[in-house]
């Protein structure tokens, strides 16, 4: 039962990822593009805790708080940069 879960997890990620590369390779403006990165790195965030669940570990724990802080971060830049553009 805990192997079908897993399995349907990852597609949903792997699909949303596959979502999320092709907004920001296509996305018709900067802003499309780093949403679609926030989302990936979301995406990204949920696959390291799926293994940590899988596993349960906390291996990854260092790493999915500098993701986060890292996707925050970059948002927050990128939307001052266009409040101060406009």
């Amino acid at each position: 039962m805990m192997g079908a879960v897993v399995v349907a997890v990852s597609v949903m990620l792997a699909v949303a990822g596959a979502g999320a590369i092709y907004r920001i390779a296509r996305g018709p403006s900067i802003l499309d593009r780093v949403l679609a990165s926030d989302v990936l790195l979301a995406i990204v965030g949920a696959a390291l805790m799926t293994d940590m669940i899988v596993y349960r570990n906390l291996d990854y724990l260092a790493l999915l708080v500098a993701i986060s802080l890292i996707g925050f971060i970059g948002s927050v830049t990128v939307a001052r940069f266009v409040t101060d553009r406009r």
